[in-house]
């Protein structure tokens, strides 16, 4: 041990350190005892700390994990009802178009069966008033040209020629 001392005494000598290795005088086994007092309760106070810290963060990471679990699925059903609602608004927009397109045929149709009738309507008037107009200047002409025979044929005719022209006259209306 004195070899011991004196190689550590060299050492010290030029660290300016020295080692006393007197272990009552330095107290080292105080603070052996200390030490371990200090371990032996602080590694149950710091275990028992370390693991309701390591307590907490499994629960906050098991809640953040329900949390986006859930997130997820309200996520899903929110595309779910995105698509839905796009569907629908397809086939309404479809449904638009097609009632569009047939109020537009029904009123083109409509209109046009309107002009139809309108020209019909006015074709049966022309027709009925060309009718109304002939029959009148048929009328005038027959009462111009009756005038204009009587007129003739007041010095012309004795009674046996008017019984003639009357009697011809009523045989071509009874055929």
């Amino acid at each position: 041990m004195d070899l011991f001392n004196q190689t550590l005494n060299g050492f010290s000598e030029h660290l300016a350190i020295s080692l006393n290795p007197d272990i009552f005088e330095t107290n080292v086994i105080n603070i052996t005892i200390l030490l371990g007092g200090i371990v032996k309760l602080g590694s149950e106070a710091l275990g028992n700390s370390l693991a309701t810290r390591k307590e907490n963060i499994l629960g906050a990471i098991k809640e953040a994990e329900e949390r986006l679990q859930q997130a997820d699925t309200k996520l899903a059903e929110s595309e779910k009802q995105l698509e839905q609602a796009q569907l629908v608004i397809e086939s309404i927009k479809a449904d638009a178009e097609t009632t569009a397109r047939q109020v537009k045929a029904g009123i083109l149709t409509d209109g046009k069966a309107e002009i139809d009738r309108l020209t019909a309507t006015a074709k049966a008037q022309v027709v009925t008033i060309e009718a109304k107009i002939r029959k009148v200047i048929s009328d005038y002409v027959v009462t111009l040209a009756l005038q204009r025979v009587t007129l003739q044929l007041q010095g012309k005719l004795n009674v046996t020629l008017q019984q003639q022209i009357l009697d011809r006259n009523i045989s071509k209306l009874g055929d």
